[in-house]
Protein backbone atom coordinates (compact mmCIF):
# COMPACT_ATOMS: atom_id res chain seq x y z
CA UNK A 1 0.00 0.00 0.00
CA UNK A 2 2.92 2.32 0.69
CA UNK A 3 4.03 2.12 -2.94
CA UNK A 4 0.71 3.07 -4.55
CA UNK A 5 0.81 6.86 -4.13
CA UNK A 6 4.49 6.91 -5.13
CA UNK A 7 3.67 5.06 -8.38
CA UNK A 8 0.89 7.52 -9.16
CA UNK A 9 3.14 10.52 -8.53
CA UNK A 10 5.90 9.15 -10.74
CA UNK A 11 3.36 8.39 -13.47
CA UNK A 12 1.99 11.91 -13.31
CA UNK A 13 5.47 13.41 -13.41
CA UNK A 14 6.39 11.34 -16.45
CA UNK A 15 3.15 12.34 -18.12
CA UNK A 16 3.79 16.04 -17.56
CA UNK A 17 7.28 15.72 -19.01
CA UNK A 18 5.97 13.83 -22.04
CA UNK A 19 3.41 16.57 -22.73
CA UNK A 20 6.06 19.26 -22.43
CA UNK A 21 8.45 17.42 -24.74
CA UNK A 22 5.65 16.75 -27.25
CA UNK A 23 4.88 20.46 -27.46
CA UNK A 24 8.58 21.20 -27.87
CA UNK A 25 8.60 18.83 -30.86
CA UNK A 26 5.66 20.58 -32.50
CA UNK A 27 2.69 18.52 -31.37
CA UNK A 28 -0.33 20.69 -30.63
CA UNK A 29 -2.08 18.05 -28.52
CA UNK A 30 -0.97 15.17 -26.31
CA UNK A 31 -2.87 12.83 -24.00
CA UNK A 32 -2.86 9.35 -22.51
CA UNK A 33 -5.19 6.36 -22.49
CA UNK A 34 -5.17 2.78 -21.31
CA UNK A 35 -4.14 0.08 -23.78
CA UNK A 36 -7.02 -2.12 -22.62
CA UNK A 37 -9.93 -2.94 -24.88
CA UNK A 38 -12.98 -0.69 -24.81
CA UNK A 39 -16.07 -2.89 -25.43
CA UNK A 40 -18.09 0.00 -26.89
CA UNK A 41 -15.29 0.93 -29.29
CA UNK A 42 -15.03 -2.69 -30.40
CA UNK A 43 -18.80 -2.96 -30.89
CA UNK A 44 -18.88 0.15 -33.08
CA UNK A 45 -16.00 -1.12 -35.21
CA UNK A 46 -17.61 -4.51 -35.75
CA UNK A 47 -20.96 -2.96 -36.62
CA UNK A 48 -19.35 -0.54 -39.09
CA UNK A 49 -17.50 -3.35 -40.80
CA UNK A 50 -20.53 -5.63 -40.72
CA UNK A 51 -22.59 -3.04 -42.61
CA UNK A 52 -19.95 -2.79 -45.33
CA UNK A 53 -19.19 0.87 -44.68
CA UNK A 54 -15.47 0.24 -45.21
CA UNK A 55 -16.11 -0.29 -48.95
CA UNK A 56 -13.10 -1.95 -50.62
CA UNK A 57 -10.70 -1.16 -47.77
CA UNK A 58 -10.30 -4.84 -47.00
CA UNK A 59 -7.35 -4.22 -44.69
CA UNK A 60 -9.83 -2.72 -42.22
CA UNK A 61 -11.59 -6.06 -41.89
CA UNK A 62 -8.57 -8.33 -42.35
CA UNK A 63 -6.84 -6.98 -39.26
CA UNK A 64 -9.95 -5.99 -37.34
CA UNK A 65 -8.92 -8.21 -34.43
CA UNK A 66 -5.82 -6.06 -33.96
CA UNK A 67 -7.85 -2.86 -34.09
CA UNK A 68 -9.95 -3.91 -31.12
CA UNK A 69 -7.38 -2.57 -28.68
CA UNK A 70 -3.69 -1.67 -28.43
CA UNK A 71 -3.12 -4.85 -26.44
CA UNK A 72 -4.55 -6.90 -29.30
CA UNK A 73 -1.78 -5.52 -31.52
CA UNK A 74 0.94 -5.52 -28.86
CA UNK A 75 0.04 -7.51 -25.72
CA UNK A 76 2.83 -5.93 -23.64
CA UNK A 77 1.52 -2.39 -24.08
CA UNK A 78 0.05 -0.68 -21.05
CA UNK A 79 -0.68 2.84 -22.26
CA UNK A 80 -1.24 4.88 -25.39
CA UNK A 81 0.29 8.31 -25.92
CA UNK A 82 -2.02 9.99 -28.43
CA UNK A 83 -0.67 13.01 -30.27
CA UNK A 84 -1.96 15.55 -32.73
CA UNK A 85 -0.21 17.98 -35.08
CA UNK A 86 -2.23 20.93 -36.34
CA UNK A 87 -2.63 21.62 -40.05
CA UNK A 88 -5.12 24.47 -39.66
CA UNK A 89 -5.49 26.18 -43.07
CA UNK A 90 -4.93 29.85 -43.70
CA UNK A 91 -7.63 29.98 -46.37
CA UNK A 92 -11.26 28.92 -46.65
CA UNK A 93 -11.12 25.31 -47.90
CA UNK A 94 -14.33 25.88 -49.85
CA UNK A 95 -13.29 29.12 -51.57
CA UNK A 96 -12.78 27.44 -54.97
CA UNK A 97 -16.13 25.64 -54.95
CA UNK A 98 -17.49 27.57 -57.94
CA UNK A 99 -14.24 28.25 -59.82
CA UNK A 100 -14.60 25.81 -62.70
CA UNK A 101 -11.13 25.93 -64.23
CA UNK A 102 -9.42 25.30 -60.89
CA UNK A 103 -9.14 22.11 -58.88
CA UNK A 104 -9.67 21.60 -55.16
CA UNK A 105 -7.11 19.63 -53.20
CA UNK A 106 -7.89 18.66 -49.62
CA UNK A 107 -6.11 20.89 -47.12
CA UNK A 108 -4.21 18.00 -45.60
CA UNK A 109 -2.55 17.17 -48.93
CA UNK A 110 -1.40 20.67 -49.88
CA UNK A 111 1.79 20.46 -47.83
CA UNK A 112 4.30 17.71 -47.10
CA UNK A 113 3.22 14.12 -46.57
CA UNK A 114 1.96 13.94 -43.01
CA UNK A 115 3.02 10.30 -42.70
CA UNK A 116 6.67 11.33 -42.94
CA UNK A 117 6.40 14.49 -40.84
CA UNK A 118 4.37 13.03 -37.97
CA UNK A 119 6.33 9.78 -37.84
CA UNK A 120 9.63 11.66 -37.63
CA UNK A 121 8.35 13.64 -34.63
CA UNK A 122 6.91 10.52 -32.99
CA UNK A 123 10.24 8.74 -33.29
CA UNK A 124 12.00 11.75 -31.75
CA UNK A 125 9.60 11.66 -28.79
CA UNK A 126 9.99 7.90 -28.46
CA UNK A 127 13.79 8.19 -28.41
CA UNK A 128 13.60 10.88 -25.74
CA UNK A 129 11.24 8.76 -23.66
CA UNK A 130 13.32 5.59 -23.79
CA UNK A 131 16.46 7.58 -22.97
CA UNK A 132 14.74 8.94 -19.90
CA UNK A 133 13.00 5.66 -19.00
CA UNK A 134 15.38 2.89 -20.17
CA UNK A 135 13.01 0.15 -19.02
CA UNK A 136 10.19 1.45 -21.21
CA UNK A 137 9.42 -0.13 -24.56
CA UNK A 138 7.64 1.83 -27.29
CA UNK A 139 6.12 1.44 -30.76
CA UNK A 140 5.07 4.37 -32.98
CA UNK A 141 2.15 4.42 -35.43
CA UNK A 142 0.89 6.85 -38.08
CA UNK A 143 -2.11 5.74 -40.10
CA UNK A 144 -0.43 2.71 -41.67
CA UNK A 145 -1.02 0.09 -38.95
CA UNK A 146 -4.22 -1.40 -37.48
CA UNK A 147 -4.58 1.44 -34.98
CA UNK A 148 -7.82 3.30 -34.22
CA UNK A 149 -6.27 6.76 -33.98
CA UNK A 150 -9.50 8.73 -33.67
CA UNK A 151 -11.14 6.67 -30.90
CA UNK A 152 -7.82 6.54 -29.08
CA UNK A 153 -7.47 10.30 -29.47
CA UNK A 154 -10.91 10.67 -27.92
CA UNK A 155 -10.03 8.29 -25.07
CA UNK A 156 -6.82 10.28 -24.49
CA UNK A 157 -8.64 13.57 -24.07
CA UNK A 158 -7.58 15.22 -27.33
CA UNK A 159 -11.20 15.90 -28.20
CA UNK A 160 -14.27 13.90 -29.20
CA UNK A 161 -15.35 12.16 -32.38
CA UNK A 162 -17.86 14.45 -34.02
CA UNK A 163 -20.88 13.56 -36.08
CA UNK A 164 -18.58 13.49 -39.14
CA UNK A 165 -16.58 10.75 -37.31
CA UNK A 166 -13.42 12.87 -37.23
CA UNK A 167 -11.84 14.08 -34.03
CA UNK A 168 -12.93 17.55 -32.91
CA UNK A 169 -10.57 19.42 -30.61
CA UNK A 170 -11.91 22.30 -28.51
CA UNK A 171 -8.62 24.07 -29.22
CA UNK A 172 -7.74 23.04 -32.78
CA UNK A 173 -11.06 22.23 -34.38
CA UNK A 174 -11.05 19.45 -36.96
CA UNK A 175 -7.54 20.08 -38.25
CA UNK A 176 -5.32 17.55 -36.48
CA UNK A 177 -3.08 14.83 -37.86
CA UNK A 178 -3.09 12.00 -35.35
CA UNK A 179 -0.34 9.63 -34.30
CA UNK A 180 0.14 7.22 -31.42
CA UNK A 181 2.92 5.77 -29.31
CA UNK A 182 2.19 2.48 -27.57
CA UNK A 183 4.29 1.95 -24.47
CA UNK A 184 4.85 -0.48 -21.64
CA UNK A 185 4.77 2.46 -19.22
CA UNK A 186 1.67 2.63 -17.04
CA UNK A 187 0.60 6.26 -17.53
CA UNK A 188 -2.30 7.95 -15.83
CA UNK A 189 -5.16 8.41 -18.35
CA UNK A 190 -6.01 11.97 -19.35
CA UNK A 191 -9.46 13.39 -18.56
CA UNK A 192 -11.80 12.98 -21.52
CA UNK A 193 -13.92 15.63 -23.25
CA UNK A 194 -17.66 15.27 -23.43
CA UNK A 195 -19.27 15.32 -26.87
CA UNK A 196 -20.07 18.95 -27.62
CA UNK A 197 -21.68 18.60 -31.05
CA UNK A 198 -25.10 19.13 -29.52
CA UNK A 199 -27.88 19.57 -32.07
CA UNK A 200 -25.53 20.88 -34.78
CA UNK A 201 -25.86 19.15 -38.17
CA UNK A 202 -23.53 21.36 -40.20
CA UNK A 203 -21.16 18.54 -41.20
CA UNK A 204 -23.94 16.12 -42.06
CA UNK A 205 -25.83 18.64 -44.19
CA UNK A 206 -22.68 19.79 -46.00
CA UNK A 207 -21.82 16.37 -47.41
CA UNK A 208 -22.35 16.46 -51.22
CA UNK A 209 -22.96 12.70 -51.48
CA UNK A 210 -24.95 12.02 -48.29
CA UNK A 211 -22.18 9.81 -46.96
CA UNK A 212 -23.54 9.84 -43.40
CA UNK A 213 -26.38 7.34 -42.99
CA UNK A 214 -26.71 8.69 -39.45
CA UNK A 215 -24.69 10.93 -37.14
CA UNK A 216 -21.34 9.42 -36.11
CA UNK A 217 -21.39 6.88 -38.97
CA UNK A 218 -19.72 7.34 -42.35
CA UNK A 219 -20.26 5.12 -45.38
CA UNK A 220 -16.98 5.15 -47.29
CA UNK A 221 -18.77 3.93 -50.41
CA UNK A 222 -20.32 7.39 -50.74
CA UNK A 223 -17.47 9.51 -49.35
CA UNK A 224 -15.65 11.78 -51.80
CA UNK A 225 -12.38 11.33 -49.94
CA UNK A 226 -12.66 7.58 -50.40
CA UNK A 227 -13.83 7.83 -54.01
CA UNK A 228 -10.98 10.13 -55.10
CA UNK A 229 -8.19 8.47 -53.12
CA UNK A 230 -8.87 4.82 -52.26
CA UNK A 231 -11.37 3.78 -54.95
CA UNK A 232 -9.87 2.05 -57.95
CA UNK A 233 -11.54 1.96 -61.32
CA UNK A 234 -14.29 4.28 -62.55
CA UNK A 235 -16.19 6.29 -59.94
CA UNK A 236 -19.90 5.35 -60.06
CA UNK A 237 -21.88 7.73 -62.27
CA UNK A 238 -24.23 8.68 -59.46
CA UNK A 239 -21.39 10.47 -57.65
CA UNK A 240 -19.49 12.09 -60.49
CA UNK A 241 -21.39 15.36 -60.61
CA UNK A 242 -21.24 15.66 -56.83
CA UNK A 243 -17.43 15.52 -57.01
CA UNK A 244 -17.50 19.03 -58.43
CA UNK A 245 -13.90 20.17 -58.79
CA UNK A 246 -12.54 18.06 -55.94
CA UNK A 247 -9.65 16.02 -57.28
CA UNK A 248 -8.09 14.72 -54.06
CA UNK A 249 -10.11 14.36 -50.90
CA UNK A 250 -12.88 16.56 -49.56
CA UNK A 251 -12.93 19.06 -46.69
CA UNK A 252 -16.60 20.04 -46.67
CA UNK A 253 -17.68 18.26 -43.48
CA UNK A 254 -14.58 19.53 -41.67
CA UNK A 255 -14.65 23.06 -43.05
CA UNK A 256 -18.17 23.84 -41.82
CA UNK A 257 -17.56 22.66 -38.23
CA UNK A 258 -18.17 25.63 -35.88
CA UNK A 259 -15.34 24.48 -33.62
CA UNK A 260 -12.84 25.50 -36.29
CA UNK A 261 -13.19 29.11 -35.19
CA UNK A 262 -10.76 28.17 -32.40
CA UNK A 263 -8.19 26.71 -34.79
CA UNK A 264 -5.33 29.08 -35.55
CA UNK A 265 -2.87 28.61 -38.40
CA UNK A 266 -0.16 29.85 -36.06
CA UNK A 267 -0.37 26.44 -34.37
CA UNK A 268 0.10 24.56 -37.65
CA UNK A 269 3.44 22.90 -38.35
CA UNK A 270 5.39 24.68 -41.09
CA UNK A 271 5.66 21.46 -43.09
CA UNK A 272 1.91 21.51 -43.61
CA UNK A 273 1.70 25.02 -45.06
CA UNK A 274 0.20 24.83 -48.54
CA UNK A 275 2.51 24.65 -51.53
CA UNK A 276 1.71 27.55 -53.85
CA UNK A 277 1.08 25.28 -56.84
CA UNK A 278 -1.57 23.30 -54.92
CA UNK A 279 -3.62 26.18 -53.51
CA UNK A 280 -5.59 26.73 -56.73
CA UNK A 281 -4.13 24.45 -59.42
CA UNK A 282 -5.27 24.85 -63.02
CA UNK A 283 -7.14 21.87 -64.40
CA UNK A 284 -5.69 22.19 -67.90
CA UNK A 285 -2.15 21.88 -66.50
CA UNK A 286 -3.05 18.89 -64.35
CA UNK A 287 -4.72 17.10 -67.26
CA UNK A 288 -1.49 17.37 -69.23
CA UNK A 289 0.57 15.45 -66.66
CA UNK A 290 2.26 12.25 -67.76
CA UNK A 291 3.68 9.83 -65.22
CA UNK A 292 7.04 11.58 -65.04
CA UNK A 293 5.47 15.00 -64.62
CA UNK A 294 3.07 13.68 -62.00
CA UNK A 295 5.86 12.16 -59.93
CA UNK A 296 7.93 15.32 -60.14
CA UNK A 297 5.06 17.61 -59.15
CA UNK A 298 3.96 15.50 -56.20
CA UNK A 299 7.30 14.40 -54.83
CA UNK A 300 7.01 14.42 -51.04
CA UNK A 301 3.23 14.75 -51.23
CA UNK A 302 0.61 12.20 -50.13
CA UNK A 303 -1.00 12.68 -53.54
CA UNK A 304 1.83 10.72 -55.13
CA UNK A 305 0.43 7.53 -53.60
CA UNK A 306 -2.59 7.32 -55.91
CA UNK A 307 -0.52 7.45 -59.09
CA UNK A 308 -0.94 9.44 -62.27
CA UNK A 309 -3.84 7.49 -63.74
CA UNK A 310 -6.17 7.76 -60.76
CA UNK A 311 -5.24 11.39 -60.31
CA UNK A 312 -5.94 12.30 -63.94
CA UNK A 313 -9.20 10.33 -63.72
CA UNK A 314 -10.26 12.66 -60.92
CA UNK A 315 -9.19 15.72 -62.90
CA UNK A 316 -11.31 14.58 -65.83
CA UNK A 317 -14.40 14.35 -63.64
CA UNK A 318 -13.65 17.88 -62.45
CA UNK A 319 -13.27 19.04 -66.06
CA UNK A 320 -16.61 17.47 -66.96
CA UNK A 321 -18.23 19.37 -64.10
CA UNK A 322 -16.53 22.67 -64.91
CA UNK A 323 -18.73 23.92 -67.74
CA UNK A 324 -15.51 25.39 -69.18
CA UNK A 325 -15.28 24.65 -72.91
CA UNK A 326 -11.63 25.73 -72.88
CA UNK A 327 -10.92 22.34 -71.30
CA UNK A 328 -12.23 20.38 -74.30
CA UNK A 329 -8.78 20.30 -75.89
CA UNK A 330 -6.98 18.86 -72.84
CA UNK A 331 -9.83 16.39 -72.38
CA UNK A 332 -9.74 15.28 -76.03
CA UNK A 333 -6.04 14.55 -75.67
CA UNK A 334 -6.92 11.85 -73.14
CA UNK A 335 -9.67 10.08 -75.09
CA UNK A 336 -7.18 7.47 -76.27
CA UNK A 337 -5.20 7.24 -73.05
CA UNK A 338 -3.62 3.80 -72.54
CA UNK A 339 -5.41 3.47 -69.23
CA UNK A 340 -9.04 2.47 -69.97
CA UNK A 341 -10.35 4.17 -66.81
CA UNK A 342 -8.75 7.46 -67.86
CA UNK A 343 -10.08 7.10 -71.40
CA UNK A 344 -13.60 6.41 -70.12
CA UNK A 345 -13.43 9.43 -67.80
CA UNK A 346 -12.28 11.56 -70.72
CA UNK A 347 -15.24 10.40 -72.82
CA UNK A 348 -17.60 11.23 -69.94
CA UNK A 349 -16.06 14.68 -69.48
CA UNK A 350 -16.17 15.34 -73.24
CA UNK A 351 -19.84 14.50 -73.36
CA UNK A 352 -20.58 16.83 -70.45
CA UNK A 353 -18.62 19.71 -71.98
CA UNK A 354 -20.14 19.20 -75.42
CA UNK A 355 -23.60 19.36 -73.90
Amino acid sequence: MVNEPITMNVSQEIGDRIVAKARELGFAACGFASADEDPLRTQRLEQWLGEGHHAAMEWMATRAHQRRSPKALWPESQSVIALGMSYAPGRDPMALETVGDRARVSVYAQGKDYHDVVKKRLKALARWLTAREPAAEVKVFVDTAPVMEKPLGEASGLGWQGKHTNLVSPDHGSWLFLGAIYTTLDLAPSPSHRDQCGSCRACLDACPTDAFPQPYVIDARRCISYLTIEHKGPVPHEFREALGNRIYGCDDCLAVCPWNKFAEQAHAAREFLARAELVAPRLDELLALDDTGFRALFSGSPIKRIGRNRFVRNCLYAAGNSGDCALIGPVDALLDDPDPVVAEAAAWARGRLAA
